[in-house]
């Protein structure tokens, strides 16, 4: 005959548990008490399991290593989720679409993009969003502050990736190649805008007229020939132009430059007539 285990079970939310100690420890996640503090920082905490792994944060200690890459840990829960690294395991699964996560955390993320939420305010401009890491580069945009610098030139940026990007321009290195040609590209992004020169997709079209563009930055330069904007200015004259392009091409007049192998002059009228058909520029105006 078999005797049956009492149950211990919380009154709050109907968990059930086999030792009494644990319906104790339970508790506090509902009272939101904290009864177990750091010495050695501010923080408090609900159960003293969580505590002591706070403690691995000031001692630095990794008692737990990956057996297949001898990488440590201090939680045993970090050590867990990186082991789905090697085997490519997702145990998450998004019940609105088809796709899988190794790591909780993300599956949470991911159903934002579902459910369009937005959680994460900036106090400043009101702005949302659905991550917190995408608020906090946010916040650079309005402080200006630049915590990643390039170790080869002078140059600073807001964001980690911009600077990952930023050093390809040094190395040279073009990892995201099309295997249809041979062109290869420093950037995801200029990648996917080459891609329509293949499937001659135009995905940005005019509001103000039928014509449309593979490239946003296309239709932004289109968009100035509706509103006259020209936001490039000649700092040697009074010139203005609506695209960077024509301004360069404009100062090469002032700089005497003949960039163009193809055509040349031996008369400065000569060169000046043919940038004018550049930049479509109205000498008499």
């Amino acid at each position: 005959m078999h005797t049956k285990k009492k149950q211990y079970t919380s009154e709050m939310c109907s968990k059930v548990f086999s030792q009494q100690g644990g319906l104790k420890r339970h508790l506090p996640t509902h009272t939101k008490e904290k009864p177990y503090g750091c010495e050695l920082c501010s923080k408090t905490f609900s159960l003293q399991q969580t505590l002591r792994r706070h403690l691995l944060t000031h001692t630095k200690e990794k008692p737990y290593a990956c057996e297949i890459c001898s990488k440590p840990f201090s939680q045993q829960q970090h050590l867990r989720r990186h082991l789905r690294t090697h085997t490519k395991e997702k145990p998450y699964g998004c019940e609105m679409c088809s796709k899988m996560f190794s790591v909780q955390g993300n599956l949470r993320k991911h159903l934002l993009t579902h459910t369009k939420e937005k959680p994460y305010s900036c106090e400043i401009c009101s702005q949302a969003f659905s991550q917190q890491q995408n608020l906090r580069r946010h916040l650079l945009t309005h402080t200006n502050e630049k915590l990643y610098a390039c170790g080869m030139c002078s140059k600073a940026f807001s964001q980690k990736g911009s600077l990952m990007t930023h050093l390809l321009t040094h190395t040279k290195e073009k990892p995201y190649a099309w295997e249809m040609c041979s062109k290869a590209f420093s950037q995801k992004g200029n990648l996917t805008t080459h891609l329509l020169t293949h499937t001659k997709e135009k995905p940005y079209a005019c509001d103000m007229c039928s014509k449309a563009f593979s490239t946003k930055g296309g239709l932004k330069t289109h968009l100035l020939t509706h509103t006259k904007e020209k936001p490039y200015a000649c700092e040697m004259c009074s010139k203005a132009f609506s695209t960077k392009g024509g301004l360069k091409t404009h100062l090469l007049i002032h700089t005497k430059e003949k960039p163009c192998l193809r055509d040349a002059f031996s008369q400065q009228g000569d060169l000046k007539k043919h940038l004018v058909t550049l930049t479509n520029e109205k000498p008499h105006a």
